[in-house]
Order: structure tokens, then sequence, then C-alpha cells
């Protein structure tokens, strides 16, 4: 007996699966384009931070404060994270530099509050 081959009409199923493809990768960097930009600003600050506290010796915290609250201003962080507290310890010879704010993110499906505390720390010499 012979085999006869019967080919299915498939046409167009390749097609689908691309569009569903790409409809997942979108919906992906959507969600992590507005998430990540919470992040993205969040290292920002903390960075900023952390240079301030390597220059903490030189430099007064009013200094200090102001241009961490401009940073936080261009970066477009919620007021209260414009309350930074800078405590210098000179038994143990270290500043610490904190801020606590919270950011929403509102997306389809996708509510949520993330609570971030960016802090640096460094030896005063």
């Amino acid at each position: 007996m012979v085999a006869v081959a019967t080919r299915r009409n498939s046409r167009g199923a390749s097609n689908r699966g691309c569009l569903v493809s790409f409809l997942l990768l979108a919906i992906v960097l959507y969600y992590g384009i507005n998430i990540g930009e919470v992040w993205y600003r969040f290292h920002q600050m903390e960075e900023e931070m952390t240079s301030q506290a390597r220059m903490a010796p030189g430099i007064s915290d009013q200094l200090i404060r102001s241009r961490l609250q401009a940073k936080a201003e261009a970066l477009g962080l919620p007021p209260e994270a414009r309350k930074i507290r800078i405590t210098r310890s000179v038994q143990a010879r270290r500043i610490t530099i904190e801020s606590r704010y919270s950011e929403n993110v509102d997306l389809p499906f996708f509510n949520r509050t993330f609570q971030l505390n960016p802090r640096a720390e460094a030896r005063l010499f």
C-alpha cells in the first residue's frame, strides 16, 4: 500500500504565531518600561547619594541636602523623596544619607505602590 501524504491547509498559521509573539513582546515591553522607570530613577538617586557621601568630609550637610533635593526634583521623584536624612557619626566616623518615598504604577491589570528607600553610607576620614 502506498501512503498518500495529505497536506493540511496551514496557510496563515505562521502569521498568527508571529502576531501572538509580537503581542506578548509588546506587553512585556510596555509593563517593563513603566516599572523599570521607577527602578531607574531609584538607582539614579541612590548613585547621587553615594557620590555626595564620598564628598561629605569636605562639604556641609546643607549643601549635600540641597544637591540631593535638586537631583530628586530633576528626576521627577515625589515630594517626600526630597526629605533627606543625613546622619554623621563622629565615633564611627561614618555618614549615612537616606530618604524614603513611594511611587505608584498604574497600568492595565496592574496597580502597585513601590516603597523605596535609597540609602548611601561612607567613611569620614
